[in-house]
């Protein structure tokens, strides 16, 4: 069977490579993300494409994947808002997802993204590279086992980051939209708003699902305690951009780590060095490094995290050619 995969990266290549010979598909990788009729059309002559979290399957690409005689659509991430898969289901293609990679390779950057906004280590680093080495009182720091962590979400990843901070020494809280059990030994279960109000690092672990808007907004952030700093490695619309903007601007916030940011789909992977965004609050948050860190959107991309999801799309193809069905389709 021929596959296409959307949007491989040259690191991710012997990965792909190595993980097929267990399977046998006549692979095409290709650096191109979908994200236009060309891109679609690269789907000639092949059975499933695979995509990546920025490659957006409309209902006029799932038409040309039609056409084209593409009958497996699978992506090789945990969310699907990119796919219409009711339009997918309705004119026959098959779909399916990877519900869960790595845990660890989403907690670390938060970790990562936490420590650097609390030691001042963004600003620090940056006056080092331009060879000043004065320390400044900019650079005055709280520990961490001095802090709370609120952790927002408590699946695996979100668990997972509440473990890697409790193990700094932090006093975690956690919430969750359903109680988890057996964790009390990591972290204390509280209300969303107590939490808001008595974090000082507040770690966000939770999918964007359109109908409940987003949760982050001017309300969410006033109730923040004063220079506390928000994290961000799940998805990018959860948080109103523009308030959490506001909030830093006006001090309220010491800052904010950020791999997902809304709208970010027209920005992430490309390089704007040598000239304007063109997005005016995404110019307003590079403006505001380094209280403000920006990854753009690397959270699952380690060695452990990119082989747990090629190797799944590979199986939920399988699954779907042997049996007609797959344990990780989309619902």
């Amino acid at each position: 069977m021929k596959v296409l995969c959307y949007g491989v990266r040259d690191v991710e290549k012997p990965f792909f490579e190595k993980l097929n010979e267990k399977f046998g598909f006549d692979l095409t990788l290709v650096p191109e993300y979908l994200n236009s009729v060309e891109t679609a059309q690269l789907s000639k002559n092949h059975e499933a494409v695979i995509l990546r979290g920025n490659c957006f399957a409309t209902k006029e690409v799932l038409d040309i994947y039609k056409e084209n005689g593409v009958k497996y659509v699978l992506t090789r991430t945990v969310g699907v808002n990119h796919i219409d898969n009711a339009y997918a289901k309705s004119i026959g293609l098959k779909t399916a997802f990877v519900p869960f990679y790595s845990p660890n390779a989403i907690a670390e950057l938060a970790i990562t993204h936490a420590l650097m906004l609390l030691r001042n280590m963004a600003l620090t680093t940056s006056m080092t590279s331009k060879k000043d080495f004065r320390c400044v009182s900019q650079m005055f720091s709280r520990e961490i086992r001095n802090c709370t962590v609120g952790v927002i979400g408590l699946g695996k990843i979100g668990f997972t980051a509440a473990k890697l901070f409790k193990g700094l020494g932090a006093t975690v809280l956690g919430y969750d939209l359903y109680k988890k059990e057996n964790v009390e030994d990591i972290l204390t279960q509280v209300d969303l708003d107590y939490l808001v109000k008595n974090s000082d690092i507040i770690s966000l672990h939770i999918p964007f699902i359109k109908e409940n808007g987003q949760l982050v907004t001017k309300e969410f952030l006033d109730k923040m305690k004063d220079h506390a700093i928000l994290i961000n490695t799940g998805r990018g619309e959860v948080v109103d951009t523009k308030a959490l903007i506001q909030a830093l601007k006006s001090g309220h916030l010491a800052g904010a780590g950020l791999d997902t940011v809304e709208k970010e789909s027209g920005i992430f992977f490309k390089d704007f060095s040598n000239g304007s965004i063109g997005n005016e609050e995404f110019e307003q948050l590079v403006a505001l490094y380094p209280r403000v860190t920006l990854s753009p959107h690397i959270g699952s991309f380690t060695d452990e995290a990119v082989k747990n999801m090629i190797e799944t799309s590979f199986e939920n193809l399988h699954e779907y050619i042997s049996t007609g069905d797959c344990k990780n389709k989309i619902k």
